[in-house]
């Protein structure tokens, strides 16, 4: 295989090689030195990172509502370096980019990579305790890396031992003690000999979760002004170099939930969720207020001395994934992708309960509403949480609306958004599917031999292409924009936190039911896990398990069900003075209607302010042609203009022109409205459909 050194990527891309086809890797080019990152470096912990049996033996085993361990066992914390997904997707970034796993174990197994096996970057050294991924020694070690004197005393002399201090923590830039002082936000009080303690405030600061919760690809340096923008884009840096400044907002934006929610109104000052999220706490702002919700109950086992509190902080870590914790107990039994001494030895109901938990917060996480507009169906979804909806790791990872219209008879005669169980195929042409799309711009494709656009290859991407994930409470577009999180082939206000998507009301339907679905991985990607691996069988088994767990089924997190009032559609808004034709419209009032007359009537005139029969407004402005509506019913043009309903309330008009009319009449705009008379009562009336009259 041929390989490029960066460096001369612009060179050809100038003298005109864009438009050869190479077959080239930045695998030979990236070294150690390319991912090199700020904070607490490998081999230089006095004290070793401990298992969590070591703190299982006082906070496990009491009671599985309340304790750190169990809820913490069955999270993807926990289950970070198990995790099969993250060991298909290492596999292929190794492929892509070389020594670029040093940057994923960072945060999937930060003991192992803390005690220097991340050597070899294939994450093939890992072993024991790494695969407890992100487990209780990790977090209860971190060091707030912005000094502060609210901070533990020790802090100040450990981030002056650093070579270098991160300034705006992302990607693993861990701070860790160097010794075993476990650190948490209560004050344990004097007697307390357990174990060596701290209290440390920034174990309740959203900064703490910036660590693996923004993500950057350090291989690569932004190009454009002082702060991000829209037209920036990403080049590769020089061999063997690490980033120039380190800063997030000057590497290419992997993931940016820490910063969705910095740029949230969750940031600047706690919100009233009505008990949404927090638990006992009615206020929420961090992050640890929504993931690590307020209970009631002792932090250690009964005969500890724990302090019985309101205020304890789950350690369930809720999240978005819904099929990935299922796999763990085969995993475990299998010794597919680790062995015995890395098992969990954790049942499948502990997984269960952690899968469950995911669901309600996705559930919590967005609300719908449906609005009918004559003939149209407005779904609004409104984001609730505190990050974009949805966020995190975007391969693969989508949200979308379902909407099926059903007949008087419930039978469906319409749907938008089909998703096949069995083929775990989304049709997506037909509705709204949020989502973000990476992929490779033509510098990128030059040096790899990928074709330039959407792409797969984590470790390679550097354009955005597609962002229309619905932002949090408090978005301004500059605000995201400063981020690398602004939405792209999408617009969203300043201040808006929803998003509405209109669909087409079939002729014949009753009743609507919109759903909203969230989907963890799709059949896209974990074909691409699959197929795209050359180096070993991560893929493979990722996909095994992904299609013996239900293919990643998706889950209904809102689903609202609307009985439709009268309406009327036609399926098409012009007609030929030419050549004639017809518009065909169908009246749909509803089985509650059966059987009654019915009445079109049209004007001229538009729709607006209309008038009123009775109690009822007609949104036609009265006019002469209104008046020859009336008086010449079931007249042309007026073909069958009055009627009576059908069992299932439903009846059909044709505006009919015969060929050769007048082309005077070219540019008329004509407007008809129905209402349904029970006896001499007018109850109902349905929308103006509007049609053009054309040469």
């Amino acid at each position: 295989m041929r390989t490029l050194t960066r460096s001369v990527v612009p060179t050809l891309l100038a003298i005109g090689f864009a438009g050869l086809t190479f077959s080239l890797s930045l695998v030979d080019t990236t070294t150690p030195e390319d991912f090199v990152q700020p904070g607490t470096q490998p081999g230089t912990l006095t004290d070793g990172v401990l298992s969590f049996g070591a703190c299982a033996n006082c906070h496990a085993g009491y009671d599985i509502e309340t304790e750190p361990n169990y809820q913490w066992v069955g999270s993807m914390m926990a289950q970070a370096t198990r995790d099969p997904i993250f060991h298909a997707c290492l596999a292929i970034a190794e492929q892509d980019v070389a020594f670029v796993g040093e940057l994923c174990i960072r945060c999937h197994s930060p003991g192992g990579w803390l005690e220097g096996r991340s050597t070899p970057t294939d994450g093939s050294a890992l072993a024991g305790q790494d695969f407890e991924g992100v487990n209780c020694h990790i977090c209860h070690r971190l060091v707030d890396p912005v000094a502060d004197a609210a901070n533990p005393a020790p802090d100040a002399g450990i981030l002056a031992a650093l070579t270098q201090v991160p300034t705006n923590p992302h990607s693993g830039q861990l701070v860790i003690d160097p010794e075993d002082r476990r650190r948490g936000p209560f004050d344990l009080g004097p007697g307390f000999s357990h174990h060596a303690w701290e209290q440390s405030s920034f174990h309740q600061e959203a900064l703490l979760c910036a660590n693996c919760h923004d993500v950057s690809n350090p291989a690569y340096t932004r190009v454009g002004g002082p702060v991000p923008s829209p037209s920036d884009t990403y080049v590769l840096n020089d061999v063997d170099t690490q980033h120039p400044t380190h800063d997030k907002f000057d590497e290419f934006p992997f993931e940016r939930t820490y910063s969705e929610w910095s740029q949230s109104a969750f940031a600047q000052a706690p919100i009233d969720m009505g008990g949404r999220f927090g638990g006992n706490k009615q206020l929420v702002s961090s992050c640890q207020d929504c993931h690590m919700p307020d209970a009631s109950g002792v932090a250690c086992a009964p005969g500890y001395g724990g302090t019985f509190r309101d205020d304890l902080p789950q350690h369930s870590f809720d999240g978005a994934n819904t099929w990935v914790p299922l796999t763990i107990p085969d995993l475990d039994q299998s010794h597919d992708l680790y062995g015995p001494a890395e098992s969990s030895g954790f049942p499948e109901v502990v997984f269960q309960h952690a899968v469950d938990r995911n669901i309600s917060m996705l559930e919590r996480a967005s609300d719908m509403t449906l609005t009918q507009e004559g003939d149209s169906l407005r779904v609004r979804i409104t984001n609730e949480s505190a990050h974009k909806l949805p966020t995190g790791y975007p391969e693969g990872r989508r949200m979308w609306i379902n909407v099926q219209y059903r007949d008087d008879q419930g039978v469906l005669i319409g749907e938008h958004g089909a998703y096949d169980d069995l083929t775990a195929v989304l049709t997506t042409a037909d509705t709204k599917v949020y989502e973000a799309k990476l992929g490779i711009d033509a510098a990128v494709s030059v040096a790899t031999g990928l074709p330039q656009g959407e792409s797969f290859h984590f470790a390679l991407n550097n354009v955005v292409l597609k962002d229309n994930r619905i932002p949090p409470r408090g978005f301004t577009n500059a605000g995201f924009e400063a981020i690398q999180a602004h939405p792209v082939a999408y617009a969203y206000a300043d201040g808006q936190h929803w998003d509405d998507t209109d669909f087409a009301i079939p002729c014949g339907a009753a009743t609507v039911t919109a759903t909203f679905y969230a989907q963890t991985t799709s059949k896209e990607y974990i074909e691409f896990l699959r197929d795209e691996n050359t180096t070993n069988n991560a893929g493979q088994v990722a996909y095994d398990l992904w299609e013996s767990h239900g293919k990643s089924a998706p889950v209904p997190i809102d689903s609202v069900t609307l009985p439709l009032a009268p309406y009327m559609l036609a399926e098409t808004d012009s007609v030929s003075l030419s050549a004639g034709g017809t518009q065909e419209l169908c009246i749909s009032a509803g089985p509650s209607n059966a059987g009654k007359l019915w009445v079109v009537w049209g004007t001229t005139s538009g729709t607006d302010p209309g008038f009123d029969i009775g109690f009822l407004h007609v949104p036609l402005n009265f006019d002469f042609y209104t008046q020859f509506s009336i008086q010449n019913a079931n007249a042309p043009p007026l073909v069958d203009s009055v009627g009576f309903l059908d069992a299932a309330g439903q009846g059909l008009m044709t505006f009919f022109l015969p060929p050769g009319m007048d082309p005077v009449l070219a540019g008329l705009t004509l407007d008809h409205a129905y209402f349904v008379v029970d006896g001499t009562v007018g109850e109902a009336v349905s929308n103006a459909v509007t049609v053009n009259l054309v040469p």
